[in-house]
């Protein structure tokens, strides 16, 4: 019976061994979400899709990019926001270029980019300037998450490098179902916590919807907002959402 015991006892020891030594990376698991995602599509594609009243286009060939804004003026004169490797550009109607300071061009490239970063996610958390480290697992709605913490290197980081991720990935699907942030604002730090929905698939890529929560106090951690999440203690800003998107 003794030697039984010894037995199972090293046969468990030994699994758990191969449990921990099988645990995943960051980098793996990031890997696998933009697998079932269809992102990888994402690095050569043109996308199309209404957000809020503008259109936005996105062309993307193995690194070089092109990603629009257009919107539609009372006048009915049509600016167009482009941003590209090199440089910000905007015009009007016929390719008029209208001269933008350079202060400007940073706020208008940000916001042309961010509607574009989030919409292809998890496309583009393998960018050479990302960090990513992997934390604890969390549950949340019963569903059990890895937990993968985003940073950005200031060279190639863009205006808001000091931003900070937490992306939660389904440890069974591997898909991005959760995310929150924070980001700089004049009087402190702001947060947001979203949550994916109407998920639907356009040529294999995974496009989802997102509820966009902030919580009453921005002073705590952003590895707390699940549990608020799930206790209803956060408030309901907006819905984040893509209409007649198009894939090439």
């Amino acid at each position: 019976m003794k030697y039984v015991i010894l037995s199972v006892l090293s046969f468990f020891l030994l699994n758990c061994k191969n449990v921990e030594t099988e645990k995943l990376s960051a980098e793996t698991i990031v890997n696998k979400s933009i697998d079932v995602s269809g992102s990888a599509k994402v690095i050569s594609s043109i996308i199309d899709f209404d957000f809020r009243d503008r259109h936005y286009s996105a062309h993307r060939n193995l690194g070089d990019f092109s990603l629009m804004r257009i919107t539609i003026e009372t006048n009915n004169d049509s600016v167009f926001d482009v941003l590209s490797n090199d440089e910000f550009v905007r015009y009007i109607n016929d390719n008029e270029t209208i001269f933008v300071e350079d202060s400007m061009k940073v706020k208008y490239s940000a916001s042309v980019n961010s509607v574009h970063y989030f919409s292809v996610l998890p496309y583009g958390l393998n960018d050479k300037a990302v960090n990513k480290t992997l934390l604890d697992d969390v549950s949340i709605n019963k569903q059990w998450y890895h937990t993968v913490k985003v940073t950005f290197n200031q060279d190639g980081g863009g205006e808001d490098f000091e931003d900070v991720f937490l992306y939660w990935i389904n440890v069974e699907t591997f898909e991005l179902d959760y995310l929150a942030y924070s980001y700089v604002e004049d009087d402190g730090l702001g947060l947001r916590f979203r949550e994916a929905y109407n998920e639907r698939y356009i040529n294999d890529i995974r496009f989802v919807d997102y509820n966009n929560y902030k919580p009453k106090d921005a002073s705590i951690a952003l590895s707390e907002l699940p549990n608020l999440f799930e206790t209803g203690e956060l408030k309901l800003l907006s819905k984040i959402e893509l209409e007649n998107v198009t894939v090439n």
